[in-house]
């Protein structure tokens, strides 16, 4: 398996066949949502390949000249497990750290916040809904 940093086309599309797979089909997010103005040429993936096939992905928004915000983290079903979510995360983390960013916040599903949390992240929010699903707001600090 590879893990590719980048912003080049090829990365933006195998990043939306993850999510198309993992969002829409399999979590029904409604197509117009998952893929949001934030979806722009210039957006930065990490993605992980098994040989050709994308396999887990996570998109970089850059919050403030502080902050990055890792997002729509997501693993196709057969590669669950693997922590591939992980090695993501640490990627994302990784460039930011390389780019001058010194924070990471994450807004997860309540599901989700386990996961975010072993990496290191802190809850820094109460519960609130994005579509009607609760979710929490977890920080770290990347330096």
């Amino acid at each position: 398996m590879e893990l590719k940093l980048g912003n080049e086309n090829f990365q933006r599309a195998a990043s939306c066949f993850i999510r198309m797979e993992v969002f829409v089909l399999e979590r029904n997010i409604p197509l117009a949502e998952e893929f949001d103005n934030l979806d722009t040429p210039e957006r930065v993936y990490a993605v992980v390949y098994d040989e050709n096939l994308p396999v887990a992905t996570g998109r970089i928004v850059i919050e403030d000249e502080k902050t990055i915000r890792p997002t729509r983290i997501a693993t196709l079903k057969a590669y669950r497990k693997q922590n591939l979510g992980a090695k993501i995360m640490k990627a994302i983390e990784a460039y930011g750290m390389k780019n001058g960013y010194i924070h990471s916040l994450v807004h997860a599903e309540q599901t989700a916040v386990g996961f975010y949390q072993k990496l290191g992240y802190k809850i820094c929010s109460d519960i609130y809904y994005e579509d009607g699903v609760p979710c929490r707001s977890l920080e770290k600090a990347l330096v």
